[in-house]
């Protein structure tokens, strides 16, 4: 009989908001049992010391250097999800014993495919033995030793959910964190996917430097705002829109000096209009038209992103919970996931979601003894 694992799920993204946690029961393949989850909200101390990490690591040359702040946000997102996990499995009154494996992302600050070089704060091996509990951690790197871009690394749970659903039909998943990707989803198919552009961080950027909030809590600012057409354009001529899959994005890879001049209201609008043409760029390389779109991650939650793709999307567009998923859990949902096939040396990415060049396994097992 297959091994099914009961994983616990944690990601913590590069929209900087805090952890999200999910159980799953799984055999790495189409079993999927979903149990409890929760998120956990950095303070605004922790994504300030995680900001000074990611402009510290634009110096980096290798992904094992923790120079200036890095070490203390590497040691604050370990002791972080420590915590979490406590929490979690104190208020879900499960034992750490009764959990096989916790698939750890990490705290990404710098993502540079064409370098070869990716870097995710987090100590596995410490959470291991503090947690009791096994940890598959550091899932990107061998990715990219093998050629590809060491992201996304969704898909593989998105196809599984798309085949778990029976829509029979084409379906687009759109993960908006900090950064959005895609996942096309087809019967028979293997699953092809990319970065798209921006997710939620050009906002959140521009929400805390202009109105020192972490986000545009329900879209308000964009709604209140028009999008500025030639801003819009002129963010749009970014040559990375015209490469073709596979591509990966860091965070940082947009300059927002184009809504500079515009007030904030303007602005979000505008930055939402980017993210959403970005998404819908999607179309230009997928092999038919999808039929639905399925929108997860924390822009799920934003509705002027929901309505900004709504209007330019050539489909209907829903969000996870339209299937009865958590939207805010598919990726913690996913690393559970993918920590049950890495322990299994099941593929973990695939020539058509980041370039490897054959489907590749990945993650580091750190044992709790």
């Amino acid at each position: 009989m297959p091994k099914i694992f009961r994983a616990l799920g944690a990601m913590s993204g590069t929209s900087m908001d805090g952890i999200d946690l999910a159980l799953l029961e799984t055999d790495g393949r189409g079993l999927l049992k979903f149990g409890p989850t929760a998120s956990f909200a950095f303070s605004d101390a922790d994504r300030a010391l995680l900001r000074a990490a990611v402009a510290a690591a634009r110096n980096l040359n290798r992904r094992d250097e923790r120079p200036g702040p890095l070490a203390e946000a590497e040691s604050l997102i370990t002791q972080r999800h420590l915590e979490a996990v406590a929490t979690f499995l104190r208020d879900e009154d499960i034992s750490p014993a009764a959990i096989d494996l916790i698939g750890f992302h990490g705290q990404t600050v710098l993502h540079r495919p064409e370098q070869g070089l990716t870097v995710q704060l987090g100590d596995g091996a410490l959470f291991a033995r503090r947690a009791g509990i096994d940890v598959v951690y550091d899932m990107r790197a061998a990715d990219l030793e093998r050629g590809g871009q060491g992201a996304p690394l969704v898909p593989v749970y998105h196809a599984a959910l798309a085949e778990s659903c029976g829509f029979g039909a084409p379906m687009l998943f759109v993960n908006i964190g900090g950064v959005a990707n895609v996942t096309f989803c087809a019967p028979g198919a293997a699953p092809l996917a990319c970065d798209v552009g921006p997710g939620n961080a050009l906002l959140d950027d521009l929400m805390l430097a202009r109105a020192g909030r972490a986000m545009d809590a329900d879209g308000a600012a964009a709604r209140a705002g028009r999008v500025d057409e030639a801003a819009l354009a002129a963010l749009l001529a970014h040559p990375w829109f015209a490469r073709k899959p596979p591509k990966s994005l860091d965070r940082n890879a947009f300059d927002p000096a184009p809504v500079a001049g515009l007030s904030l209201e303007d602005a979000a609008a505008t930055l939402c209009a980017f993210t959403a043409a970005g998404i819908v760029s999607a179309d230009a390389f997928v092999p038919a038209p999808p039929q639905m779109i399925v929108l997860c991650g924390g822009g799920a939650r934003n509705p002027a992103l929901v309505e900004a793709i709504s209007a330019r999307a050539p489909c209907p567009v829903r969000r996870a919970e339209n299937f009865g998923w958590d939207s805010q859990a598919i990726e913690a949902q996913a690393f559970a996931y993918l920590a049950a096939r890495s322990a299994k040396g099941l593929p973990l990415t695939f020539p058509g979601t980041t370039g490897v060049r054959e489907p590749a396994t990945g993650g580091k097992l750190a044992w709790a003894g």
